[in-house]
């Protein structure tokens, strides 16, 4: 069981068919906190539009969302763009969950977090409307063959490795557009007062102090895998969850990073 004081989830992107629904059930079955913010594109209405891809693991982890809020969990869903219909709910309650625009969380230590899902810096980094269009379908490309790679690895007896992850890794513009996006969610931090930023979109997870502000990706369930974590004591990691659970990135706010497997 992995007791924690705070979950901060995105892009799960449920209605897609590569959605990574068994691991994150997983993981939501194991992981026991007193918050959850759901950072948005939990559910991927623009996906839907084409072919909706909807599994029992899916429809459990909506049923086990509702059980936690049930049972006292704090939950604050902030939609993003795939789901940005929800948006229109904000300050209303689904079935004991909370729908916010933005949202701010303090930990433990005492640093306060501006939440959101991080779409609206899309013109910041300057994803134009043929850039945004390419950008989708290279990843749609990069999603197919992270797919059947990994079910290749699957048959030969392999743990699940993100193919997709890996590449973007080594592609220098992608790596720029990280660069810029991260930068704009610490200039907003910075301007609203907050000592950090907690946001999704880009599929990237990172943990990272910079300029002062603690920037923080969820990461995604569509091939990363992984969860921004708030321990006990009031650290930050990142949990990759798949065949075998790690932390793969830990950042103690009152000191330096570290790696730990």
């Amino acid at each position: 069981m992995l007791n924690c004081r705070t979950i901060f989830l995105s892009d799960v992107h449920l209605g897609c068919k590569d959605c990574q629904a068994d691991y994150l059930l997983n993981f939501l079955e194991q992981a026991k906190a007193d918050t959850i913010y759901l950072l948005g594109d939990i559910v991927d209405l623009w996906a839907m539009r084409k072919q909706v891809h909807w599994k029992l693991s899916q429809n459990k982890i909506v049923r086990c969302l509702l059980d936690k809020a049930e049972q006292g969990v704090k939950i604050v869903y902030i939609p993003g763009n795939h789901d940005e219909a929800m948006r229109l709910y904000a300050g209303k309650r689904f079935g004991n969950i909370h729908i916010a625009l933005r949202g701010s969380h303090t930990t433990a230590q005492g640093k306060k977090l501006l939440l959101l899902h991080g779409d609206e810096f899309d013109k910041e980094v300057n994803f134009g409307r043929a850039q945004a269009w390419l950008g989708d379908n290279l990843y749609d490309l990069l999603l197919f063959l992270n797919r059947w790679y990994n079910r290749l690895r699957r048959l030969t007896g392999g743990s699940y490795f993100s193919l997709a992850a890996y590449i973007k890794s080594k592609v220098p513009g992608a790596q720029n557009a990280i660069a810029r996006y991260r930068d704009a969610a610490i200039a907003k931090a910075k301007r609203g007062g907050f000592d950090g930023v907690v946001c999704g979109h880009i599929h990237h997870p990172e943990i990272r102090l910079q300029q002062g502000i603690i920037y923080c990706n969820d990461g995604d369930w569509i091939d990363s895998c992984t969860a921004l974590v708030e321990q006990l004591d009031g650290c930050l990691a990142l949990y990759h969850w798949t065949e075998q659970a790690e932390i793969i990135a830990g950042l103690p706010l009152t000191g330096n990073s570290k790696k730990a497997a």
